[in-house]
Parts: C-alpha cells; sequence; structure tokens
C-alpha cells in the first residue's frame, strides 16, 4: 500500500469514457442532472443531437441546479441561464457569457458523446 504524504505529488487518475445514461433518458433542450462518482453533472441534449455535460453546481448561488437552467443561444453559442440569479453559461466551455454584474465564474465541462448504442458518455477524469 502507497501511503501518499504532502510531499508527494498524488498520481494522475486515468481518464476513461463512462456511460451516464440511455439518450432517451434525455429530452431535447431540458437538463437532466446525474451523479458520476458523488459529482453532480447537468447534461444537455440540442436539436442539433449534441449531449452537453457541464456541472450541475451553479458557482455562484451554491446550488446544483444548472440542469434545471433555460436552454438558448447567444451569437450562436449553446447557452444555458441558471435559474437562480440568471447568469448565462456556455455548454460548450462552460464560461459565463453574463455575469449580471458578479465576478466571473465557469461551470466545469466534460466532454460528451453518444455511442452506437444510443448510450451517453462522458469523458471522465473525477471531480479533481
Amino acid at each position: 500500500m502507497t501511503t501518499l504524504t504532502a510531499h508527494q505529488p498524488r498520481p494522475a487518475r486515468p481518464t476513461a469514457w463512462v456511460r451516464v445514461c440511455a439518450l432517451g433518458d434525455l429530452e431535447v433542450e431540458r437538463g437532466r442532472a446525474a451523479l458520476v462518482e458523488g459529482t453532480q453533472i447537468a447534461l444537455f441534449l440540442l436539436h442539433d443531437g449534441r449531449v452537453h455535460a457541464v456541472s450541475n453546481l451553479d458557482p455562484y448561488s451554491g446550488a446544483h441546479v444548472i440542469s434545471r437552467g433555460i436552454v438558448g443561444s447567444r451569437e450562436g453559442l449553446p447557452t444555458v441561464a441558471s435559474p437562480m440569479y440568471k447568469q448565462v453559461f456556455d455548454l460548450r466551455s462552460g464560461l459565463c457569457l453574463d455575469t449580471q454584474g458578479k465576478d466571473p465564474q465557469a461551470l466545469r465541462v466534460w466532454p460528451a458523446a453518444v455511442d452506437d448504442e444510443a448510450q451517453v458518455l462522458i469523458r471522465w477524469e473525477g471531480s479533481s
């Protein structure tokens, strides 16, 4: 057994594609929350068939509500507006496009894909 000390770097977690749900579990432009290794993820299926995965934690309110946000677009970018204080986030990068006068914050983003069996996968590196 390896014991980590403050002087030893933490071993890198392997990156893997993780099945989150079936594509049929998602509704177009409606968010769904999922729990992956204790981390809440918000999934969004867009009209073009793309799935986006972002943190469900609203960085402004501290509430896990992003999956309940309103899906839209800004200058061609897919977005979600937080239901709490209405900040608007780019679903591709997680960047906040409208901070509502607050300091810029961002959502964590995971690459998402749909496999040949219509299963939604995210490229998981854990929450750290």
